[in-house]
């Protein structure tokens, strides 16, 4: 069951003696996919920055969290998972940007401050791509802090499931990979599809 407001999240446990710990947001979206009921807990990454950071420790809090089922392409269809982000972009500089998140961070970014990876839905950031360099520049200046937000380049949505159509293809990348191009991808989030150990 999806967090709801006013209740508090997860269960306290002690340390898995099988606890898996990988080292990326890749890393964990792969064990959550291959084996949900495995406890797993990650030591770095976007989920981890956006849980606090915490130091490993015996008594540990079971978090249930949402994934991110991705689905890249229109003829052949690439299906990945993630677990902090899905981001669709040809450059920085120009063109659109499209953000779909499970977690505040993408990197040093905040770049969706009210994200929850546990709420049942993924917060989306659209960057137009009428957006200028220079509003460019000033909007990455003030993503560290959260503080790019609103703007009027930037449209922002929180969504269950959505696809887009691109002009042409833009690339993928799946909690920090690179995992090809194409002018069509699709989400769905599937709310506590998996739990991280802290």
């Amino acid at each position: 069951m999806t967090i709801e407001k006013g209740q508090p999240w997860g269960s306290a446990v002690e340390r898995p003696d099988d606890l898996l710990v990988v080292d990326s947001d890749a890393a964990l979206a792969a064990a959550l996919a291959e084996r949900p009921d495995r406890p797993v807990t990650v030591s770095a990454g976007d989920v981890h920055r956006s849980l606090g950071s915490p130091a490993p420790r015996r008594a540990m809090q079971r978090l249930p969290i949402d994934l991110i089922t991705c689905r890249i392409g229109d003829r052949t269809v690439t299906t990945v998972t993630a677990v902090a982000h899905v981001v669709m972009r040809s450059g920085w500089w120009r063109g659109p940007i499209v953000a779909a998140v499970n977690v505040d961070h993408v990197g040093v970014w905040n770049v969706a401050p009210r994200a929850h990876p546990n709420d049942g839905r993924a917060d989306v950031l659209e960057v137009s791509a009428a957006m200028t360099l220079r509003e460019r520049w000033q909007a990455r200046s003030r993503l560290p802090g959260g503080t790019h937000l609103p703007h009027p380049a930037i449209a922002t949505s929180t969504v269950r499931e959505r696809t887009w159509h691109f002009d042409r293809p833009l690339t993928v990348w799946v909690d920090g990979v690179r995992v090809g191009a194409s002018d069509t991808v699709s989400i769905e989030v599937v709310p506590d599809a998996g739990a991280v150990y802290i």
